[in-house]
């Protein structure tokens, strides 16, 4: 793709996340993302059908940036071990200012959604290939700890990371140990 391109595309999503972080997805319009990214309105739809689709756009681009900081080096495995846990949370520390503009603003769920549900089926896999809580109801399992994962991640980042990143990942990783639904797994990069 054409560089000015996706300068253009970068400007305008970095407009609309500031907007985004300043008020309610809702009330903004397509004018201000412009008047923000210094284009006119013609360039943004130029881009983007309106601001519904730029902020799927927007979605899927940090979505895709976090879920690719969380990879193994071998592409693999997202929530298998504790250093990808870490990787993880480092990653939203660096970049808290979008993260915490795209899970706080009530207007747009979708985020906060889709990760739930990478997280469930990442659980779905990692309760499938091991023997832990034999006894249990997967999917009440899987809810339970899903929200408690999502939950967690959302305190810590609008609570503006009270505590740092390796600890946090630590302390989750030590909690699912404890109730033994992470399977002791060699540490992996």
């Amino acid at each position: 793709m054409d560089r000015r391109i996706l300068k253009t595309q970068k400007v305008i999503i970095g407009a609309f996340i500031e907007l985004l972080s300043e008020k309610e997805f809702e009330d903004i319009t397509i004018s201000e993302i412009a008047d923000r990214a210094d284009v006119s309105r013609g360039t943004v739809y130029l881009h983007y059908i309106d601001k519904f689709d730029l902020l799927d756009k927007c979605i899927d681009i940090y979505f895709k940036k976090l879920f690719e900081s969380c990879m193994t080096l071998d592409g693999t495995a997202l929530l298998l071990s504790k250093s990808i846990m870490i990787r993880t949370f480092e990653y939203l520390e660096q970049h808290a200012l979008i993260y915490t503009t795209l899970l706080v603003n009530k207007g747009i769920p979708a985020f906060r959604n889709l990760m739930m549900n990478v997280i469930l089926g990442n659980l779905s896999e990692l309760i499938d290939v091991s023997s832990i809580k034999q006894d249990m109801n997967k999917e009440v399992m899987l809810q339970f700890l899903a929200s408690a994962i999502v939950g967690l991640l959302e305190w810590w980042i609008i609570q503006s990371i009270p505590i740092p990143a390796k600890d946090i990942a630590e302390q989750l990783w030590s909690l699912l140990e404890r109730i033994q639904v992470m399977p002791h797994l060699p540490e992996s990069n």
